[in-house]
């Protein structure tokens, strides 16, 4: 009866970019995780796209708000309204059809932050409301056979959080959830330009030099240059300086050095035969942070193992939630069962 007369949605709530599957339809929504909002009268100014093009450039009355942090709940109010408008945007349904809504979550989180995920989805009009581990949700949209009785190891590299997990028989064997990821790489460039040039950039400008010159591994290719613009902290006025590859590479060291050692730590703690399983398969990689130049070379060395991207990292999260909408016994399996350690 609920399948003939709403949709089952599956949401990727993250830090920088929101995603909606609507069941039947795929991907409706994939927009920044960013709130505009006018101080004056508390309305929403604007949502998504539109918001983010509005980030560092807003009058004073004003403000641009990313409510999410480290992948949870920072501004309980803002994420209710950004996920009331993207829900309105993706089901158009009325108050009676209310969609079923599963949303990811890092594995990390406490309680209290998976509870306020999903009063915030049920305020935002969802009928009901659950939510999966992120690792599991990329899992299941990278392909990985997480229901066999062999081991198989996901890297997710997002915004706010990294997921590193092992995985079998429909569970997960070992985990490890750090608050550094796509954001923590992007300030480490802010602050390594400021340090070294006296040059104060913006978060959209960092996005861009590590997208465009940004190198984990010196190893994966060329030196690569390109002009970044900002003001200067000395006179205050605006400056151009050219940075290269090299300089990125140093800035991003820490970070990545971070994202290393939770996957080494995750495979210490995995047992022997899942080990032996990960070494055939090898790692398989997720997120937006898994693009980035020579990190999949990097962790290849480090480890000793093979390391895979899947072939839609952005999109292998919310995929997942779409894959285990449609088996929903699978779904209850996930977020009801023991967890083993």
């Amino acid at each position: 009866m609920f399948r003939r007369f709403g949709r089952n949605v599956g949401i990727d709530l993250g830090t920088a970019n929101t995603l909606v599957l609507v069941e039947g339809k795929g991907i409706v929504i994939n927009e920044p995780s960013v709130v505009a909002i006018d101080r004056d009268t508390n309305e929403i100014f604007a949502v998504g796209n539109k918001a983010k093009e509005m980030v560092g450039r807003t009058p004073g009355n004003i403000i641009a708000i990313r409510p999410l942090k480290d992948g949870v709940i920072a501004d309980f109010e803002v994420t209710e309204r950004l996920l009331k408008d993207f829900l309105a945007k993706a089901t158009r349904r009325s108050r009676w059809m209310r969609p079923r809504v599963v949303i990811s979550v890092p594995s990390g989180v406490t309680e209290v932050e998976k509870r306020a995920v999903i009063d915030a989805a049920l305020s935002a009009g969802a009928k009901d409301a659950r939510v999966i581990e992120e690792p599991m949700a990329a899992a299941i949209g990278a392909g990985l056979p997480v229901q066999d009785p062999t081991g198989t190891m996901i890297v997710d590299i997002g915004g706010g959080t990294t997921e590193v997990a092992v995985i079998s028989l429909g569970g997960i064997v070992s985990h490890r959830s750090i608050r550094v990821a796509g954001d923590e790489m992007d300030e480490s460039i802010v602050q390594h330009i400021r340090r070294n040039f006296n040059l104060l950039i913006g978060e959209r400008t960092a996005e861009k030099i590590k997208a465009e010159i940004g190198y984990a591994s010196l190893d994966a290719g060329e030196e690569l240059s390109m002009e970044v613009r900002g003001r200067d902290l000395v006179s205050g006025l605006p400056k151009t300086v050219v940075v290269t590859s090299t300089e990125i590479h140093r800035a991003l060291e820490e970070p990545v050095q971070t994202i290393l050692d939770a996957v080494k730590v995750t495979l210490e703690r995995t047992p022997p035969e899942l080990a032996a399983d990960i070494m055939d398969r090898g790692i398989m990689m997720a997120g937006g942070g898994s693009l980035l130049n020579g990190l999949d070379q990097l962790l290849m060395r480090e480890t000793g193992m093979p390391v895979h991207i899947t072939d839609h990292p952005l999109t292998a999260v919310v995929e997942g939630t779409g894959a285990a909408l449609k088996h929903f016994d699978l779904l209850k399996r996930i977020m009801l069962g023991p967890r083993r350690y």
